[in-house]
């Protein structure tokens, strides 16, 4: 079969050709036909299942992560040179499930490792971000792993990265890499600036 065909009954046969010795693949540069959406998705506690089974090989599921690839339309793809199909993601496709601080004040460097052994620091090439969660008004917290990729920082760090938290210019926060993630604004919470 020539790769500008592709197989109805194997979406995913061009994994094997979208591995790379390091890192993940370039798949920002691959623009192969759209083959269909498959019955695969991400919960949002990071699993991932396949026609409603777990998945629970880790080497294939950092297999799939590593050709996931978020589209200007809004939708998630595992995308391959010769291949491109849709899957649905219920949060975020990664969940950050480990943290290290060092340092302090702007000084201070916060770094994640998610549920596929990536690791990133917040910074400007990682940014944070909080987002209201609907039905609570709490704060979920979010650390860009690549390319539109987030990671969801699981509620139990979440309460850790607080502790690493300040107050700047009238927002309560955290500093990594030089950069201030506001979170709230410290008079809302009872913190003086």
């Amino acid at each position: 079969m020539g790769a500008d065909q592709t197989d109805a009954g194997n979406p995913l046969r061009g994994l094997g050709e979208a591995r790379t010795a390091k890192g993940p693949p370039p798949v920002h540069q691959w623009n192969p036909p759209f083959c269909g959406d498959i019955d695969m998705r991400i919960a949002r506690d990071g699993t991932w299942f396949y026609m409603n089974s777990p998945i629970g090989r880790k080497p294939l599921v950092q297999l799939f992560s590593s050709v996931l690839r978020l589209d200007g339309d809004g939708k998630y793809y595992l995308v391959t040179p010769v291949e491109k199909v849709g899957i649905r993601v219920e949060d975020a496709p990664f969940t950050a499930i480990r943290m290290q601080v060092s340092g302090e004040g702007r000084g201070q460097a916060i770094c994640f490792e998610t549920n596929v052994d990536e690791e990133v620091t917040a910074g400007e090439s990682h940014p944070l971000r909080f987002a209201q969660e609907e039905g609570t008004g709490g704060l979920k917290p979010y650390v860009m792993v690549r390319a539109g990729l987030e990671a969801l920082v699981s509620r139990a760090l979440f309460y850790d990265l607080a502790a690493a938290g300040t107050v700047e210019d009238g927002w309560f926060g955290v500093w990594s890499s030089g950069c201030f993630y506001p979170m709230q604004k410290a008079s809302e919470i009872g913190l003086a600036s």
